[in-house]
């Protein structure tokens, strides 16, 4: 057997030498408009895992930077991802209370363990395995659970403070129960966000859309002090880059999380795989399938253990990256740079944010999965993400 190159250790070694001061300032500017996508969808996709906002911002930073050094595809963008976020959850809750620190140990763990299996598949050469994974079963689960979600959602909206619900109708029940306790001016902030949201993607596809919507919202929130000063906010957290978190190895825990890790490692093969063969076919570029499952599998190898729950490739943020002109996986590196100075520097600007209104932005990425649904109903392939 060969001895494996420099090359084939440190793949970017490939590439960045030939980095140019215009390429790589060109890729700056794409990554700033990717870490601005990225800020409002990590917080959101963190809150639909089940975690505090900040670990969505963590996912954001160490794994994409390792997938982009060490993966094939220039412009595949990983990061946290709503599927991701919504298996994870259903995954793990039955294990532990979202939100604590056995929760959190568990989903770092879980994200591990998928991790070590991807990069198997990866150093074995299964990467083409992924082609036998029905996206039909993949829309179906995922879609599924998106509607557990919405559901358990809406008493954010409402500005209600329930327990956790099992199943969707428990959660709808619930509601129903509460319905005289339905706070107004909650009601009014979330539809507010809803409303714009929808009406800036429809106006304006390319914009940051959560961004703008979740910005407007803060600012009438704290405007309007006598109207929605008792709405409650998102937890506020000390800003810091993404802490070191030691994995427990307990035997006993990774076997019950194996096959959840099996189940969601080979999730994300799927996802990130169809985004960066689709964009390589655009863009012309040569795909080494095995080396993007190798970086996917180490990037979240690493990231468990720095905060980072599990990542995958995703459309909103790769497509960015590749209709803005990135020269190199450079772009998803300077993204990653720009989400951990916001972690670092603006975690304060984030407690800021309204519940009803994170509530909202959450509706409308599940709604996006429905026209995800929607459109590979009728075209016989996963269309991407509108959220």
């Amino acid at each position: 057997m060969p001895r494996p190159n420099r090359h084939t250790l440190f793949p970017f070694l490939s590439w960045l030498p030939r980095q140019t001061r215009a390429r790589v300032g060109r890729d700056a500017i794409v990554g700033l408009s990717g870490a601005v996508l990225a800020l409002p969808q990590s917080i959101a996709y963190a809150l639909i895992a089940g975690l505090p906002p900040e670990y969505g911002l963590y996912a954001a930073i160490i794994p994409v930077l390792i997938a982009c050094l060490w993966g094939s595809s220039w412009h595949l963008i990983c990061g946290p991802t709503a599927a991701i976020s919504i298996v994870l959850y259903a995954s793990v809750s039955p294990l532990a209370v979202p939100g604590s620190q056995d929760y959190i140990t568990l989903i770092l763990l879980l994200t591990f363990l998928a991790g070590v299996f991807q990069w198997l598949l990866g150093m074995l050469r299964f990467g083409a395995l992924v082609n036998f994974v029905s996206h039909s079963v993949v829309l179906g689960f995922t879609l599924g659970a998106a509607v557990v979600i919405a559901l358990g959602q809406l008493p954010n909206l409402l500005g209600l403070v329930l327990p956790s619900q099992a199943t969707a109708i428990n959660s709808l029940l619930a509601l129903i129960e509460h319905a005289g306790e339905w706070d107004h001016a909650s009601l009014a902030l979330g539809l507010g966000t809803l409303l714009v949201g929808a009406l800036l993607k429809y106006l304006m596809p390319r914009w940051p859309t959560l961004l703008i919507a979740l910005t407007l919202s803060s600012l009438a929130a704290w405007l309007s002090p006598s109207m929605f000063g008792h709405v409650a906010r998102v937890s506020s957290f000390i800003g810091k880059l993404p802490p070191f978190s030691p994995l427990p190895m307990d035997l006993d825990m990774i076997l019950r999380l194996l096959p959840s890790a099996v189940a969601v490692g080979m999730l994300g093969l799927v996802t990130s795989l169809s985004i960066a063969r689709s964009l390589s076919a655009r863009s012309q570029q040569l795909l080494d399938a095995n080396q993007e499952v190798r970086a996917q599998g180490l990037s979240n190898i690493v990231g468990g253990f720095f905060s980072g729950y599990l990542s995958a490739g995703s459309f909103t943020r790769s497509g960015l990256s590749y209709e803005a002109g990135a020269c190199s996986p450079l772009a998803g590196v300077f993204s990653a740079l720009w989400v951990a100075l916001f972690a670092l520097f603006g975690a304060a600007l984030i407690a800021h944010i309204p519940i009803p209104s994170m509530a909202a932005s959450i509706l409308l990425i599940c709604w996006g999965w429905w026209t995800i649904a929607a459109s590979a109903r009728c075209s016989g392939s996963v269309a991407p993400s509108l959220w």
